[in-house]
């Protein structure tokens, strides 16, 4: 009798548990990962350690900075800066208003080459303090004849007359418009423009299927004017002009000499000075160089490595020397904050 009652109090207790609600717990799901109970590598970093890991990294930047500073090195590169040379020097009190003129605004110029430069050699414009990304553009309009009319992200120069311009924006707009010839020893020197923008630009941003309209038609030229029978994706200049330049100081390919030069060689260049770089203070050079394995002329990335690998060395140099004058057991327990302050205070 005991025996029923009791079993059958404990499944009304049993029940009554049951029915009672769950408890939403908030308790994460047990994990190895979560509580951090995973098989992990804590490193000791010993003298020796660190000593040798600044050694290593020595040994490896120093010769490749070396090998970078000495392959920019042999890179030959001559810079020219015209846009007050080709100004007439009783125009160069007002030179807006010259190279707003209708003038004629052909330029000589005659470089002399230093060091044999072997083809091919790349020729560069470059401008200084102008701010080629704070401009408009449609990419959509430059991809396909469908977007024609995508021109909202374009002012000022969108429209003209209720029909669009395209290439439409003011980065096409103020399309660089100075051109260049050369010779030498009464030669012209024949310049390749093919091939001097990017192939992915050419195949994939610029439609073979737009064709230039409407442009520069205003009563403002901003630069150059594209010829209209000719697709987009073949016009090289722009293609190039339209990649924007991150920075106010920047180089554009404007195209390749394919013949080697010897030193001492004078090069006359013959250039028509129309880009107004004269309204913004903006400075215009103009670049022929060569090609290492390692690109253009620049200095820095070698420097940079000869830096990193010399402050390495120094530092390991450094541990070394603490390392044997005033050695210190790994581990020692007397360097621990309670044991250097008697009474643990």
């Amino acid at each position: 009798m005991s025996n029923n009652t009791a079993s059958s109090s404990a499944g009304a207790n049993g029940s009554a548990d049951s029915a009672a609600p769950r408890r939403n717990s908030k308790r994460p799901k047990y994990s190895r990962f979560t509580q951090q109970e995973l098989p992990a590598c804590k490193p000791i970093l010993t003298p020796r350690w660190v000593i040798s890991a600044f050694m290593l990294v020595s040994i490896i930047f120093v010769p490749i900075g070396i090998a970078s500073l000495f392959a920019s090195r042999d890179v030959v590169e001559i810079v020219d800066r015209s846009e007050t040379a080709c100004i007439p020097a009783q125009n160069r009190s007002d030179k807006v208003g010259y190279i707003q003129s209708s003038a004629d605004k052909t330029c000589n110029r005659t470089l002399r080459v230093t060091k044999r430069m072997k083809q091919p050699i790349y020729v560069y414009y470059q401008l200084d303090n102008f701010y080629q990304n704070h401009q408009s553009r449609s990419d959509e309009q430059l991809r396909s004849r469908s977007g024609e009319n995508e021109t909202s992200s374009c002012e000022p120069e969108d429209v003209i007359n209720g029909t669009a311009i395209v290439p439409c924006g003011l980065i096409a707009w103020s399309l660089f418009n100075d051109t260049y010839s050369f010779s030498h020893n009464n030669q012209q020197l024949q310049v390749n423009k093919k091939g001097i923008s990017w192939k992915s630009d050419r195949d994939h941003k610029f439609g073979k299927d737009v064709f230039p309209k409407n442009f520069q038609n205003g009563s403002l030229k901003g630069g150059a004017i594209l010829n209209t029978s000719i697709p987009l994706s073949d016009q090289e200049d722009l293609i190039v002009w339209m990649r924007t330049a991150a920075l106010p100081t920047f180089r554009k390919l404007y195209g390749k000499i394919e013949q080697d030069l010897l030193p001492n060689d004078e090069i006359l260049v013959t250039l028509e000075n129309n880009y107004n770089t004269y309204s913004f203070n903006g400075k215009k050079k103009l670049v022929l160089s060569t090609t290492s394995w390692l690109g253009g002329k620049n200095d820095f990335l070698g420097i940079a490595y000869l830096i990193v690998g010399g402050l390495c060395f120094f530092l390991a140099m450094c541990f070394t020397v603490v390392y044997l004058v005033k050695p210190r057991r790994l581990g020692d327990p007397s360097y621990l904050s309670w044991n250097r302050t008697p009474g643990g205070r």
